[in-house]
């Protein structure tokens, strides 16, 4: 099997124990982007640990809101040279749901793999 780094496991969303699936069904534009698988088919590792494990993750999605707020509301006004209100709140609304997806999929990829604890296994990638 192929050996995959943690940053480029984390980037391509795949299981933090053997790095080889993805965690998500489909892409991120998909219809179904929402659908994440229940367990790893090449490891069998199950990504919700509990009940509720994936509330942890709306931290890190508040994180990622707040970055693009804050990254958006930055660029109208070097841009646009300090526009009115309604343009911040435009630009800001759209750029929140043009990258709700990202924001969605990356909050639990990250979540999964910084602090739930499951490591990165060897022998799972290469069964």
């Amino acid at each position: 099997m192929r050996d995959v780094s943690g940053l480029k496991s984390v980037i391509q969303g795949r299981c933090p124990q053997c790095r080889q699936e993805k965690m998500f069904a489909h892409g991120a534009f998909h219809p179904k982007f929402l659908n994440m698988h229940t367990t790893c088919s090449h490891c069998n590792l199950q990504y919700e640990r509990e009940p509720g494990f994936f509330y942890g993750a709306m931290y890190v999605s508040y994180a990622f809101s707040v970055a693009i707020v804050l990254v958006a509301g930055f660029l109208v006004y070097f841009i646009g040279s300090d526009p009115e209100a309604n343009v911040y709140i435009t630009v800001v609304v759209i750029a929140s749901v043009v990258l709700y997806p990202f924001n969605f999929r990356y909050s639990r990829i990250l979540f999964i793999h910084l602090f739930a604890g499951m490591k990165y296994a060897p022998e799972k990638a290469n069964e």
